[in-house]
This record gives C-alpha cells, sequence and structure tokens, in this order.
C-alpha cells in the first residue's frame, strides 16, 4: 500500500538527467549538423526601465501599503530544463534554445553510467588476489 508508494518516490527523485557538454546538431546558420556547445539556460537581470516595472514602483510608492497581489498559489515543484546550444564553428557561434521535459535534478557532462560496473571492479579484485597468490 502506502510503504511501496513511498519507496517508489524515494527512488525517482534519485534519478537524475544527465546531458552531455557537446552535442552534434544541426545549425540553421551553417545550414549543416556542427558540434554544438550545450549550457543551461538562465534569466537575466530584470530592466528597471521596463513599462511595467515603472507603473508598479510608480503605484506602489507613497503611503496605502501593497498596491498589487503577491502570488503565493505556486503549483509546480520542478522547472523546464532549457537548454542553450552555441555553434563551435568559429565564423558561425549562432545560439539557440531548446526546451527538454521537467526533472527535479538535471546535471551536465556528469560521469557516464556503465552497465556491470560493481562486477567488472569484483573481477580486477579478484585477479589481483589470484596474481598475489601466485607469487
Amino acid at each position: 500500500g502506502q510503504t511501496s508508494l513511498r519507496l517508489r518516490s524515494t527512488t525517482a527523485t534519485l534519478r537524475t538527467v544527465n546531458v552531455p557538454k557537446t552535442r552534434r546538431t544541426f545549425c540553421k546558420k551553417c545550414k549543416k549538423h556542427q558540434p554544438h556547445k550545450v549550457t543551461q539556460y538562465k534569466k537575466g537581470k530584470d530592466s528597471l526601465y521596463v513599462q511595467g516595472k515603472r507603473r508598479y514602483d510608480r503605484k506602489q510608492s507613497g503611503y496605502g501599503g501593497q498596491s498589487k497581489p503577491i502570488f503565493r498559489k505556486k503549483a509546480k515543484t520542478t522547472k523546464k530544463i532549457v537548454l542553450r546550444l552555441e555553434c563551435v564553428e568559429p565564423n558561425c557561434r549562432s545560439k539557440r534554445m531548446l526546451a527538454i521535459k521537467r526533472c527535479k535534478h538535471f546535471e551536465l557532462g556528469g560521469d557516464k553510467k556503465r552497465k556491470n560496473a560493481n562486477a567488472r571492479c569484483s573481477w580486477i579484485g579478484y585477479v589481483i588476489i589470484l596474481s598475489l597468490f601466485t607469487l
């Protein structure tokens, strides 16, 4: 019942999305597949001079407290990951965004998972022990 659900949710959070730092994909400017440098998109600093911010600051100034509602009913626990792809061709350097699915843990250029990594290590240990006994 409930314990199996709890165990399942903890194992799901341990999985991380691992994306390589370079990717061969189509470049619109070069009009062919090129290697691209992959970074994670980050939001820029908000401008103080956009119309909405100027209006908000004007309304907030003076007496009367908070004039606009502050949003507090957040529903999502994750954000959609956006990758920034930059063409490595020196004359091109064009950039584009690529959105991927939502995930709790995101990693860029992490270690690759290997199948039977433990079995390989134990086999190497076995060979070392055998070589010690033969000496």
